[in-house]
């Protein structure tokens, strides 16, 4: 029986070490391995033509042509364009001609932090630390011109913005080839939405069919901010969705190996990052082939093109479909396409997380404020396991008024293991006392504790969310660490209201843990913290109660 103390106090240091161990691997990114790295730089100083632009395979049609990139020219520098910009009340979005590709995006809504309100948080970017753009293009049969993600757009202005009371703003980028080809890459925002619908309207006015496919994809560089064991960076990779095999996720190692190639319908594509996502969306019913792979430069591609569609001469033809640039709204995201809501990663325990999410967001839509939601929520939770939790204490008041009796037992037996563990047994029985009991219902109560964790880690409403005083930001640490210091403390006062391991290894195991977690909670988020912390003393409160009834009626008999 002494090893059901033991059983616990381990099985609560291992779900200290899953939450520890799934920040490491889902908010940690690591870096290029050397091998690799070597080879990008190799390839690069090879000089091979460029390697962003889709190669897509043969296809079956009616001049058996292929479509493909755009030659390249040795030695002929690459045509340059001008970047506008495009200011709406959510985004602020820096589009270059030089392919139409978005090469930079502010979240007008979302500072960069509490010290910096004026100074909004950076999307996307092609600085060389964070290069992060959003490219798209079309490829052309064999012989045929079409504007790839290289080729230069005009247009009519330098910048755009939504004007007061304006709904939509359109903006146009027009390529005109020299055979009477023409195309109108239409970006259309909308008020209130990091949404954006994005069309390239294929004109033909040529004597020929014109057979082209289009392309969209994001091009991601590796951060040059490293995490460490203490001060974690966000997760930063690809992920896709499709109906047969779900939500997957790709790392950087798995996007230079091409793991993600196939045949999708009703699908879409993204880069996540903490709290903030870019995700490529082709409508509803259209087939779309995503890939992806690495560059000769050490930047990541995520992708998806359409099949080759034959433009006939007069005729025009419409590719269509969303980009979407801004938090991880999961209301918002599931408007836009069946699961990319679940770009908010709950992990495995999805099932209990989102409801909890659910109850969160209702609690906050009526205090308004997220540390008070947290600790609202936290009394809810006690509520649902108080039983259960009851259950827990009262085993261990009885079992911490047995240990008297139990070490005399062990006193008078010694090494007579089998004796001694009969007249336990007894005592246990006359008593009333049950160690399993004081162990399952903990247990049971875990699954709930990692699923909040997962709410609390993924939501971007406790992103710059104050709660009091020193708290000005509960999805980071707290500045003086005082709540994991709180915390620390009350998980050292619950222990002395346990019944004492009787092995000394057992009892001096117990009596670190309340200094390691302070330690690993130090650098958690403040509002994961400010949930433990209630819980304990909660805890606290209902251990104390029910420990001095079980004295009283011991007393009294």
């Amino acid at each position: 029986m002494d090893n059901i103390r033991l059983i616990l106090i381990l099985a609560l240091a291992y779900t200290g070490f899953l939450l520890w161990q799934a920040w490491q691997e889902d908010y940690v990114h690591t870096a290029v391995p050397q091998q690799q790295q070597v080879a990008q730089e190799t390839a690069a100083a090879t000089g091979n033509a460029d390697q962003s632009v889709p190669q897509v395979p043969a296809v079956t049609n009616i001049d058996g042509a292929v479509p493909q990139a755009a030659k390249v020219v040795e030695g002929k520098p690459a045509p340059r364009g001008q970047v506008i910009t495009v200011t709406t009340d959510t985004l602020k979005v820096s589009i270059d001609t030089r392919g139409g590709t978005i090469v930079e995006t502010l979240l007008l809504k979302y500072p960069v932090s509490i010290q910096q309100p004026d100074v909004k948080y950076r999307l996307m970017s092609r600085s060389p630390d964070d290069f992060f753009i959003a490219q798209n293009g079309l490829l052309g049969a064999a012989d045929q011109e079409a504007p790839t993600h290289e080729s230069v757009f005009s247009v009519s202005q330098g910048s755009y913005e939504m004007k007061e009371g304006q709904e939509q703003l359109v903006v146009d980028l027009v390529w005109t080839g020299s055979t009477g080809t023409k195309v109108t890459k239409r970006y259309r925002f909308t008020r209130g939405s990091h949404k954006v619908d994005l069309e390239n309207i294929v004109e033909n006015a040529s004597a020929t069919a014109w057979q082209v496919r289009e392309y969209r994809q994001l091009q991601r560089g590796e951060p040059a901010a490293k995490g460490n064991a203490l001060m974690m960076t966000a997760f930063i990779g690809g992920v896709a969705w499709d109906p047969q095999d779900k939500y997957q996720k790709y790392d950087f190692d798995d996007l230079a190996a091409g793991k993600l190639n196939k045949e999708v319908t009703d699908g879409w594509i993204a880069m996540i990052q903490h709290y903030f996502v870019v995700a490529q969306v082709p409508p509803r019913k259209e087939p779309r082939h995503f890939y992806s792979k690495g560059l000769a430069n050490g930047h990541y591609v995520i992708g998806e093109y359409t099949p080759a569609v034959n433009v006939a001469p007069g005729a025009s033809h419409t590719f269509s479909g969303v980009i979407y640039m801004g938090p991880k709204d999961q209301e918002d995201l599931a408007a836009i396409a069946e699961g990319l809501d679940l770009v908010v990663d709950y992990g495995w325990l999805t099932i209990l997380a989102k409801p909890m999410y659910e109850i969160l967001s209702w609690i906050n839509s009526i205090v308004n404020n997220w540390g008070w939601t947290i600790l609202i929520f936290t009394l809810l939770i006690k509520a649902v396991f108080f039983k259960l939790s009851e259950t827990s204490y009262k085993s261990m008041a009885k079992m911490r008024n047995l240990a008297p009796r139990v070490q005399a037992l062990k006193d008078r037996y010694g090494d007579d293991k089998q004796r001694m563990q009969a007249a336990m047994m007894k005592l246990y029985k006359e008593s009333g006392a049950n160690p399993l009991s004081g162990c399952l219902p903990m247990l049971i109560q875990m699954p709930f504790f990692i699923a909040l964790y997962w709410v609390l880690m993924e939501s971007v409403e406790l992103r710059q969310a104050p709660w009091i005083l020193w708290i000005k930001d509960l999805s980071v640490k707290d500045p003086y660490f005082v709540l994991p210091v709180l915390m620390g403390i009350s998980m050292f006062v619950q222990q002395k209201l346990n019944p004492a391991p009787p092995d000394p290894m057992q009892a001096k195991l117990l009596m670190a843990l309340p200094f390691v977690f302070t330690v690993m909670f130090a650098f958690f988020p403040s509002g994961l913290v400010l949930y433990w912390v209630a819980n304990n003393v909660l805890s606290i409160a209902q251990q104390w109660v029910i420990t001095r009834q079980i004295e009283k009626q011991e007393a009294a008999s």
